[in-house]
This record gives C-alpha cells, structure tokens and sequence, in this order.
C-alpha cells in the first residue's frame, strides 16, 4: 500500500517565489545556471546536469533537485540552490553531512528513507520527509514522487544494501517519469517499472551490479533513455552494447568522473 503525502517546496516561500517571478528573468534565471542535456517534457524542459558518480542536479518547471550531494559546498558554489535534495541511502558517496549544511537553504527540503534520517545534520531534520520504499507524495501540481525499493540481491552483496533500507525515486513531471535507481541490482521493482522516460542506473562490483545485469534491468522495464551512472571501474561500453544492440533505448554517457 502506498502512502500519500501533500506538501509543497515554494509552500514556505510563497513570497520569495513571487519575488523570483516578477524579477528580471523570472524564476528560469536559476535553471539557465546549469548546463547539460536539455529533455523536452509537456511543461518546459528536463535539465540533466551531471556532478560526479552518483552525484547530480536537474531542474525542471523551476525546482531545482539535487541528487545525492557530496563532496563539499565548493563542488556546488556555481550551482543554484536546491528546493529539494533526495537521498537514496546513508554509504559516504550519496550522503555526506557537511555537503548538506553547506548546499541547504532554510528552504530546502529533503526526501530521506527512515534509516538515513540520524545521519541528516541536526539542524536539517526539521527539513526532512522520510519516504520509505512504495510511498509516494505529490509536490506540487503535475510533479510527485514514488520511493521505489533499492536493494541487493545477490547472497554475498546482500551486505551492502539490504531490503527495505534504501530508495529510488520515480520522479513524475507533468508527462515525463523520471527513475534514479541509487545503489541497488535489478530487483523486481525496477523490472516491473512502466513508462519511464529517463533512468539513471548504477552498475559497479561488488556493490550494486555487473553491467550485464544493468542491461538486463533496463531492457525489462525500456526506458526511452538511459543514464549509466555510478559505475567507477565498470565496462560501460558493454552496458551500452548490450542494450542498443537489443532496443531503441538511447545510451547516454556523460562525463561522471574526471
């Protein structure tokens, strides 16, 4: 059973967010500071805007997400602030306390599993909304998002993360489903997903998946695009091969590491 929850990001800074529509440039001004893909969805574009590993931000109808921030406020500086910040799990390269006091406003809101929320910096709990795997809320009109479950699933992985503790998230804009895997193999969950249009899907070893499983996920549930992600030492070349070789899906590999 799902559970619903009904809260808005610009709900606390309804004024400030009036301000930001009637300045010069309006409230796009925030988004025209990230550069990458640009994904057409029925209410204005998708802004890919990739960090490092498993680290990115995306804007779309003026909210700005960051996902999984790590590695410092100086990695962030050029960056617009975040309305919202997801965290997939509590491992040191998707949640990283200092980088949280450093990039949060007193606007921003997080999307944190239960088991993540003692590890968020005091100050920010207040900030926090636990999702837990298959409950969903709606942000605003035309924007909600389902916490779908990460996991392993092979015996000698299960270590790393077990059922029940770690998220994806379905992000679903106006006409355009969004999926972040996090850490995870390719659960039934991820297999039985429908109409995504961007994913963006981990494969490294020993702690998510092989390429081959990756590709497997991916060509069970066909999104019309695929972000690997999170694959530091992985033959991406192989994940992409594979699912090209079998699909229409568009590969995208983009720069995640220098």
């Amino acid at each position: 059973m799902q559970c619903a929850k009904h809260w808005s990001l610009k709900g606390l800074a309804v004024v400030l967010s009036a301000l930001a529509l009637m300045a010069p440039g309006g409230a796009h001004a925030a988004e025209e500071m990230l550069d990458g893909d640009r994904i057409e969805t029925g209410q204005g574009d998708l802004v890919i805007h990739p960090v490092n590993h498993a680290t990115f931000v995306t804007a779309w109808d003026d909210n700005i997400i960051y996902v999984d921030p790590v590695g410092g406020g100086e990695r962030f500086r050029d960056l617009p602030d975040p309305d919202l910040i997801l965290i997939t799990h509590g491992h040191g390269d998707h949640l990283d306390p200092e980088t949280l006091e450093a990039v949060a406003t007193d606007e921003t809101t997080l999307v944190v599993p239960r088991d993540v929320l003692s590890m968020v910096p005091v100050g920010l709990r207040a900030q926090s909304e636990i999702l837990n795997n298959n409950e969903s809320f709606y942000v605003e009109p035309g924007f909600s998002i389902l916490a779908v479950p990460a996991y392993n699933t092979t015996k000698e992985r299960m270590k790393y993360h077990p059922e029940g503790a770690g998220n994806g998230y379905v992000l679903s804009m106006a006409d355009t489903n969004m999926y972040v895997a996090g850490d995870t193999e390719a659960t039934p969950a991820m297999r039985n997903l429908m109409e995504i249009d961007v994913a963006f899907v981990p494969m490294n070893l020993p702690y998510t998946m092989p390429p081959e499983q990756a590709a497997d996920g991916v060509l069970a549930f066909e999104p019309r695009i695929v972000y690997p992600y999170h694959y530091r030492g992985s033959d991406v070349q192989a994940f992409a091969q594979k699912v090209e070789a079998n699909s229409d899906i568009e590969v995208r590999r983009r720069q995640w590491y220098e």
